[in-house]
């Protein structure tokens, strides 16, 4: 059953979800409290909330506690800080064992990465020209297509550090709107860099979308708050994502997904280590080749994209939260075996 209390975009995805579940209910004009009930009545053993805290978010819904067993997944990275939540999905990376004691929930770790992926997820055959998306003919082509309120003032001096160092490079960034893409480009000049050389990339279909990211040479990732959705797209997409390890698990999540894909050679402990890196491999083409190489064995080979193995695992979780709950035992945190 899926409870929808976000806007209707009349998007494929949501015709998608509509599609895939017995019972997909609309529960905008509902009050937390009705919908509360109505789980209650629907006897819903276990209830995911896919939100968090983040726009259009209901968590006054599972306040009432409708359901035995309720988990926070996915949106929100982070702890919910609410004792009626019993559960936090993620792993190793995104919440290490120290990390624990920060979270109100009990920590169940899936054994490659937290983050569902779509294996079915289409990119459109055709590749469109550099000049159709006003790239330039030649020159190295940095990407990163995070939300621009990720880039911080350090992160942004880093990238303009690599534009002076490698000649004839851009830095490809999503265009969230006209002011930021202007204040962005004039940061730019006052640190000594031609405002051309950070392009801007509309928003347009998701498959061609992913099939732009073919035109890019290396994705670099964003700190404290990483790449989440961006850096699965762009690694599904046969571009590798550079990333710089966080404290936190919003700065964790670009590693968790390297690890799944074969590719912890990408992963940074420090901005220094991270901006060297990033130099060589601009500066290495050989070694840069060798990367993209591995990524298109790895993409299809490791657990990232393997939603099938990603189902077992999640199922696991919840039958064990829910068995602990039968056998009238308290959450508590576990580590889901790999099942083959």
């Amino acid at each position: 059953m899926a409870v929808s209390f976000g806007p209707d975009a009349k998007s494929e995805m949501r015709e998608r979800l509509q599609r895939s579940f017995a019972h997909f209910v609309d529960v905008r004009r509902r009050s937390d409290r009705e919908v509360a009930h109505m789980l209650r009545e629907w006897e819903i053993d276990i209830v995911a909330d896919l939100k968090g805290f983040t726009t259009d978010c209901r968590p006054g819904i599972l306040s009432h506690r409708p359901a035995p067993v309720q988990v926070n997944y996915l949106a929100y990275p982070g702890t919910l800080g609410a004792d009626y939540i019993d559960y936090i999905l993620a792993d190793s990376c995104v919440i290490p064992a120290e990390h624990e004691a920060f979270y109100t929930e009990k920590v169940v770790r899936l054994p490659d990465t937290y983050q569902v992926n779509d294996a079915k997820r289409r990119i459109a055959e055709r590749t469109p020209t550099r000049a159709e998306v006003n790239l330039p003919e030649t020159g190295l082509v940095f990407c990163c297509f995070n939300n621009n309120y990720k880039i911080t003032p350090e992160i942004f001096a880093l990238w303009m550090r690599l534009l002076k160092q490698v000649a004839g490079s851009v830095l490809w960034l999503l265009e969230d709107n006209p002011a930021a893409s202007h204040h962005l480009r004039r940061e730019a000049e006052q640190r000594g860099v031609a405002a051309e050389r950070l392009v801007f990339a509309p928003r347009m279909k998701l498959d061609e979308h992913l099939a732009r990211h073919r035109l890019a040479d290396l994705f670099l990732d964003t700190l404290p708050y990483n790449a989440h959705t961006t850096a699965s797209d762009a690694l599904w997409a046969g571009l590798p994502v550079l990333t710089c390890m966080g404290s936190a698990f919003a700065g964790r999540v670009a590693g968790s997904l390297l690890n799944a894909v074969g590719l912890p050679e990408l992963i940074t402990h420090s901005l220094e280590d991270y901006e060297a890196l990033a130099l060589q491999l601009a500066t290495t083409p050989t070694l840069l080749s060798a990367i993209r190489a591995k990524l298109a064995q790895n993409r299809t080979s490791y657990p990232l994209f393997d939603t099938e193995r990603f189902r077992r695992h999640i199922e696991s979780a919840y039958l064990t939260m829910w068995e602990r709950y039968q056998r009238g035992e308290p959450p508590a945190s576990f580590v889901v075996p790999p099942i083959p």
